[in-house]
């Protein structure tokens, strides 16, 4: 998994235009919630975070293991889809989008990135869709 995850996040950088290696860590929810608190001032964990930098680094993608194999099991897709899923979202947001600024913007390019990319869900998409249909698609 690790091997196709790696891969997953080549194409991905490249897709959403992020100069530099960004790092991806892989963690825990407990970790999830320190670092959202410490970063964003939200005391709860979260599924992905994203700590862009200046090239040549491309930035951090932190992501929570336990919070993405829960949805991937909620979502019927697997722990390894779901982490492309915020794989991908993460590189948006260290290529300088913000889906809470940009009017639809940053929600457009995913929509159209995970269509290239072989995803059956954005992360943003999913969170708008209302939902009694998130859980109709979870059946």
């Amino acid at each position: 998994m690790k091997a196709a995850l790696g891969h997953f996040a080549k194409r991905a950088r490249q897709a959403a235009g992020v100069r530099g290696e960004p790092a991806v860590l892989l963690t825990s929810s407990a970790e999830m919630r320190r670092l959202n608190r410490d970063f964003r001032g939200k005391d709860r964990p979260t599924d992905v975070l994203s700590f862009p930098a200046d090239p040549p680094l491309g930035g951090d993608i932190a992501i929570s293991v336990e919070i993405a194999r829960e949805n991937g099991r909620r979502l019927r897709h697997g722990l390894l889809k779901e982490l492309e899923v915020l794989v991908l979202h993460g590189m948006l947001h260290l290529a300088g989008h913000d889906h809470e600024r940009d009017e639809g913007e940053m929600a457009a390019l995913e929509a159209r990135l995970k269509r290239k990319l072989g995803l059956a869900d954005g992360l943003i998409e999913r969170a708008h869709r209302p939902a009694t249909a998130r859980r109709k698609k979870a059946r």
